[in-house]
């Protein structure tokens, strides 16, 4: 499986981006690709999931702001942020499951086995 990203970068608070996962080679019948962001001094954490049926599940601190999406056709997983504030500011990575449903819930990074390495995200004025 190849993962790429795009999309991150710096923009001032208030502000949107929109990040891209792009899974080549990944053809599960049951799947689950998440977008989590390293908090300081501790590991990584779900911001949103999304299930080969469409399902999504959000953090609170994201929910009502970011919105999961796929584009089946190509693969593609997306990451729409909007009224971003400083403490958005992480790394953010793309994961993908070998094969499973995450089901609605917010899985932790042990759920996932494939992993892209991240792509920043800064917010400051």
């Amino acid at each position: 499986v190849r993962m790429v990203e795009s999309g991150g970068g710096w923009v001032r608070p208030g502000g949107s981006l929109r990040l891209s996962c792009e899974l080549s080679k990944y053809n599960p019948d049951k799947y689950c690709v998440a977008w989590f962001r390293q908090l300081p001094g501790a590991g990584r954490v779900a911001v949103a999931t999304i299930d080969d049926d469409g399902r999504t599940n959000y953090a609170t601190s994201s929910q009502g702001r970011f919105t999961i999406s796929k584009d089946n056709a190509k693969p593609l997983v997306f990451l729409q942020m909007n009224n971003l504030r400083p403490d958005d500011t992480s790394r953010y990575y793309c994961a993908a499951t070998l094969w499973g449903r995450c089901g609605g819930r917010l899985r932790s990074e042990n759920f996932f086995q494939y992993w892209h390495h991240g792509t920043q995200v800064t917010v400051s004025p």
